[in-house]
This record gives structure tokens, sequence and C-alpha cells, in this order.
């Protein structure tokens, strides 16, 4: 298995770098793909240099940065070919709306766009611009293109831009760059599968100011979801109150309640081939949430509770049911209660970890993990959610492809 820190052993990354204020954050791109284990060299455009320095890049990536054709030293042995030669897997971050529209029409008018003609690497954009400009049928003709040869296109995002406009433009950040390239090693191994996850918290209302909450914030799950994308899959997330961004290619389903998310995950579940019940759903919600505000009046008061249904054991039940993967979050006894809930609720796998310490669990982006099935289990060490997330999806899939043999 890959660890965060070698996901990405081998690679021999390319970075391509075009003109736009983007190329700021392409320094931490480099950063975090080196931490990820892979070399990188550094190409730039003219344009590019107009915002961020050479020896920023070169002292990052810890290779010489290239900026044209005509560098004398480096083309006397045809540098240009051999850069192509080298690398692996090629990325241009950020993908100006002119680098693409070179690039979808073949141009080699400078050094960036002539070794990707001549490479054969994997290739992959990561698009950077105005709103408007990424609306463009111009450019909507020129993505298509591109994804048709094959090219993966990560992003863009939505949000702020430097213009000060609001909308769909911005491109991805490092870190998400980092997964999707992971994603393009990991391949397509849930290419076809439809795979459905639940995420964060539910909120169960006393009044219409209070509620009753946990403090999951919903990252595992939503890595959970990212991560089945990034492998190919068809992914729903049901999410509970959280303020993440949701991932790319997921299809995002928002929720409030236990009874919603009851709803949210039944509504989606046909054709489901995996549901990956992630979130923290409450165990009871007030029998009769008040219509005005509680007053603070008594020293005490008493809140009757309900038991709320359960989802994995309600799908369990279902003659054709996907694969089930429960979350058993526990401060004592983590395996033993994770195993009675297994068995209890006839899952396929549950994923036990221990909450309540500092660094790990609810509100950290690290976590560790025990995977546990009715004929074995395996321990996952801290690691990042992205990365445990993926090898849950790697077991998930080992005993649904067993199971199917």
């Amino acid at each position: 298995m890959l660890t965060e820190s070698a996901a990405l052993s081998g690679t021999r990354l390319l970075l391509g770098v075009s003109g736009g204020i983007a190329a700021y954050k392409s320094a931490e791109l480099v950063r975090r793909a080196r931490t990820a284990g892979a070399q990188v060299r550094v190409v730039m455009t003219a344009a590019a240099e107009h915002f961020v320095g050479a020896a920023t890049f070169q002292a990052l990536s810890g290779n010489p940065v290239r900026t044209g054709l005509w560098d004398p030293a480096a083309e006397a042995a045809m540098g240009h070919i051999e850069l192509a030669r080298w690398a692996t897997q090629v990325l241009v971050a950020p993908a100006s709306a002119d680098f693409l529209a070179r690039y979808a029409h073949g141009f080699g008018d400078d050094l960036l766009t002539t070794l990707l003609l001549a490479t054969t690497a994997s290739s992959a954009v990561a698009p950077a611009m105005n709103q408007q400009m990424w609306a463009n049928p111009a450019t909507i003709a020129n993505v298509d293109t591109l994804r048709r040869r094959g090219i993966a296109i990560f992003g863009p995002a939505a949000g702020d831009q430097a213009c000060g406009e609001v909308g769909m433009g911005r491109m991805l950040e490092p870190e998400e760059q980092v997964q999707a390239l992971i994603g393009l090693q990991v391949g397509d191994r849930l290419a076809g599968r439809r795979v459905v996850v639940s995420a964060g918290p539910t909120f169960e209302d006393l009044d219409p100011v209070r509620f009753i909450g946990n403090r999951s914030s919903g990252r595992m799950g939503f890595a959970v979801a990212e991560q089945a994308a990034l492998m190919g899959a068809d992914v729903i997330l049901v999410a509970g109150p959280t303020s993440l961004a949701t991932p790319p290619r997921v299809h995002r389903v928002d929720v409030r309640s236990a009874e919603e998310m009851m709803r949210g995950v039944l509504d989606n579940l046909d054709g489901a081939d995996i549901y990956v019940g992630a979130a923290a759903v409450a165990d009871y919600r007030p029998v009769a949430p008040r219509p005005t505000k509680i007053k603070k009046q008594a020293e005490v008061i008493e809140l009757k509770l309900i038991r709320n249904p359960d989802i994995l054991a309600t799908i369990a039940e279902r003659r054709e049911r996907p694969f089930l993967v429960g979350f058993a979050a526990e401060t004592d006894n983590v395996l033993h209660y994770a195993r009675g809930k297994l068995e209890a609720k006839r899952l396929d796998m549950i994923a036990a970890n221990q909450v309540g310490q500092l660094g790990s669990g609810f509100d950290s982006t690290d976590n560790e993990l025990t995977l546990l099935w009715p004929d074995g289990q395996l321990a996952l060490p801290k690691a990042s959610k992205q990365e445990l997330a993926r090898r849950l999806l790697e077991q998930v899939m080992l005993r649904l492809e067993g199971a199917e043999r």
C-alpha cells in the first residue's frame, strides 16, 4: 500500500506554469508534490515570469527551471526532447485561457507547447481564469477538445477571483491537485461503480434557535467521496451541516436532521454498489421541538428524546443491498464495540477509530483506523484522511470483487 509520503513515488512530474495570478499557488504545488514523493521539474512561459520568479521554483524543486526554447546550453543536447522523454506525468497549472487555446490547436511556438507535442506522458491541466472567460464558447470547445484527446482536466473550482468577481474559474488548491495526480496513479478502480457516502453531523432542533449536534467535521466522509470519484466512481454525497467544499465530480445532497439523512440516502441508493456510512448520525432527537424559543426561566429543564432510525440497519434488511461500510467512533474499547456493531447490523465492513484524543478523529485532518470485516481486520496507521479513504476503498474493492467471483 502507498503511504501519503510515497503516493507519487516514482513519478517524474513536469510542471508547466502559464501566465496568470494563480501561478503563485504553483510554488506550493511543487512543495506538496515533492512531499508526496514526486521528482519535479518546472517549465515556465514568458507570461508566467511576470507573476513568479524562476528562482522560487528552482529552490522548491531542486532542479533548474526552463523558460524558453532558445537556451543554447540546454538545446545543444535537444533539451526540450530530453525533458519530454523524462516526464512520466505532465501538469500545466495554472492553465490560462490562452494556453488552453494554443494546446487544443497544437501550437508549438514556445518551450511548454513544444514539450507537450513531444511527450508521450500522461498529461493534465488545471484551468485558472475569469468566470466569463471560462464560460466563453471558445474555451468550452477547447476544453472539450483536450478532454477527447485524453487530457485530464483538474477543476476549476468556484469562488472569489482576483478580478473581484465570483464564479467558476479558480484554480484548484495545490492539495486538491496532488490528490488528483494520485488519482491518476491509482487508476479507474471504481469505474462503472455507484458509491453513496454519508458524511458530517446531523442537527436535531430543540427550537428555532437551538439544536442537539456533535463535533463531526465531515472531513472523513468527504475524503471518501473525493477518493471514490478520483477512482472513477459515480458518487453521491449526502452531507449533514458542514462548510466543506464539494469534491470535484461528486453530486452533493445537503440534509440537516437524521430523518432527512435517512431519506437522502435511501432516495439515492438504487443501483448503488457501495454505501459508506461515515456520517455521525444523532442516535436521538427531541420528541416535540418547540415552535418558539425556549426561555431561560427554570434552573433545570428536562428533554424528552426519541430514538432516530438506524440508516445502516435499515439498508442491511434489504434483499438487494450494496456493500455496506459503517464507522464506529468510540472513546474506549474501540474494537470490542466496533465488532459488535459489525455483527449486530450485518455490515460487510466497519472502520473503527478512537475519538476524544488530540490529533485524530473529529476536528482533525489526520486519523487512524482499524478496518474489521466478518473474518478479519487491518490496522491503518495515522495518515491524512485522504490517504485513509483511499486505502479503505482499496480494501472494499478487494472484498467486493472477491464476492462477485
